[in-house]
């Protein structure tokens, strides 16, 4: 999907196009290659482990902000472990369960507050210009 929004966009290359026509249950290591060929191709880099995962997270946080998580989503994928670089990023990982079972025993916070809590920090990211290359 987003291929083809990038080349309705106007961006074009062989790579891109081959990604665009690829199939939803096409093999994952396949659309790596030609996804990592079409960035390439428009001289854009991809995205060193650190900076991906930051830019997920706030993506995840422009989601909760918006209220289109669920618990066991905010509890998976160890974000945890993600360095944060900002002052946002610490504040909302900080209130990331590490599962979904023991909310209140490992945030220390009765439910409702830790809701308004993390919406809060969400907003916070949300409102942070998107993570960019160094």
């Amino acid at each position: 999907m987003a291929a083809a929004e990038a080349l309705a966009a106007g961006l074009d290359g062989p790579a891109l196009v081959e990604l665009a026509g690829m199939p939803r249950n096409a093999d994952p290591r396949d659309i790596r290659d030609a996804f990592e060929q079409a960035l390439s191709e428009v001289g854009v880099a991809l995205p060193g482990h650190r900076q991906a995962r930051r830019h997920a997270l706030r993506a995840l946080a422009v989601r909760c902000a918006a209220g289109e998580t669920d618990l066991a989503e905010l509890a998976s994928d160890d974000w945890w472990e993600t360095e944060g670089g900002s002052a946002e990023e610490r504040a909302f990982v900080a209130l990331l369960p590490p599962c979904t079972c023991c909310l209140e025993y490992t945030l220390g916070l009765d439910e409702e507050e830790w809701r308004t809590q993390l919406r809060t920090a969400a907003l916070a990211l949300a409102a942070r210009p998107a993570v960019t290359p160094r």
